[in-house]
């Protein structure tokens, strides 16, 4: 099995912190989301990883590279980088991988993270992963016929057709079968808006009669925006938590301060007159104090004093005092 993972770019949604860590590096609850990503996908395939391949822009530099090839190899896998230097469609990032598209795979999007339970039907052609949702106006979606088939892909349905909204990881049985489908679409030149798009291929691959079930996931958590990631990072604690799995580090300074559990605290902490959580996430490093944090996340090396935080998050190398009357901030930053 290989799994095949479009990053795009940096995006601009969750600036300022896309300007230095692509967003699938940034952590949730203490792991960077691709990690979790990655590692979710192969807790539900139940099979050994060959490859990974991570599709990003070449500007992401080697040591991001690095990181991403570490990832693959702590499952046991091969790392490969490919690169797409222009934005032309899910359909063109993920040809940029077809030398690794051979065999089963797994396309899977860097801004999502799951919770699932459910065995992989390697009787049918592709797996399309779902989420029954509240208003699947918003969302591209899937509808069924008795048979629990996909007989339609539709996107942002005004009328209700589905409640399944598709949520980006999708299983193949045969990679060189969508290889083929996508490089038709980019020798065609078949493009809507100007870019190459998965769907047509999964369309073209539905009328030739290949079986496409859905994979029905429990739990669906998007890394979109700044809101929505603190939210993430909110429920995957409380799911870790629930999992029994230890979240704070042993390396941990504390001096009259409190955590209110579920919290991630990472190596190296100092936190002093302080009361963390509950669903804070430290990374490494940071020192806390005369504080309270809850509801936040936080990434590594960063200094926090005199602050009263709820739903912030805030980068690395930060020096924060709710004190203050001298700032330096940059492009992107939100003070609210």
């Amino acid at each position: 099995m290989k799994i095949i993972v479009p990053m795009a770019g940096r995006g601009s949604r969750l600036r300022p912190h896309t300007l230095t860590v692509p967003k699938p590096l940034i952590p949730i609850a203490g792991k960077p989301i691709v990690h979790r990503l990655v590692e979710d996908i192969a807790g539900v395939l139940n099979q050994q990883i060959e490859e990974i391949a991570f599709i990003i822009h070449k500007d992401f530099g080697k040591q991001v590279e690095k990181d991403l090839v570490s990832i693959a190899e702590k499952l046991g896998a091969k790392g490969t980088i490919c690169y797409q230097n222009e934005a032309l469609g899910t359909a063109h990032a993920i040809m940029c991988a077809k030398e690794s598209m051979s065999g089963p795979i797994v396309v899977a999007y860097a801004d999502t993270l799951f919770r699932a339970e459910f065995t992989l039907d390697t009787s049918a052609d592709s797996v399309i992963w779902v989420k029954q949702v509240e208003d699947p106006s918003a969302f591209g979606v899937v509808q069924l016929n008795k048979h629990n088939q996909i007989v339609d892909f539709v996107e942002k349905p005004k009328e209700f057709i589905s409640d399944l909204a598709i949520i980006g990881i999708y299983y193949f049985k045969s990679g060189e079968t969508l290889r083929k489908e996508l490089q038709f679409l980019l020798d065609n030149n078949v493009v809507k808006g100007g870019e190459y798009q998965l769907t047509d291929a999964l369309e073209n691959m539905k009328q030739k009669g290949l079986k496409f079930v859905p994979g029905k996931v429990d739990e669906w958590m998007d890394c979109g925006n700044k809101n929505v990631t603190v939210e993430t990072n909110t429920r995957m604690l409380k799911f870790l938590h629930q999992d029994g799995e230890k979240l704070i580090s042993k390396v941990l300074v504390s001096e009259n301060s409190t955590i209110i559990e579920p919290c991630f605290i990472g190596d190296n902490v100092v936190l002093k007159n302080t009361t963390i959580g509950p669903n804070v996430s430290l990374g490494t490093g940071c020192k806390v104090e005369n504080s309270t944090i809850k509801n936040s996340l936080v990434q590594n090396l960063t200094v926090i004093k005199n602050a009263n935080l709820d739903n912030a998050m805030i980068g690395s190398h930060v020096s924060f005092d709710g004190n203050f009357t001298s700032i330096s901030i940059g492009d992107y930053s939100v003070l609210e």
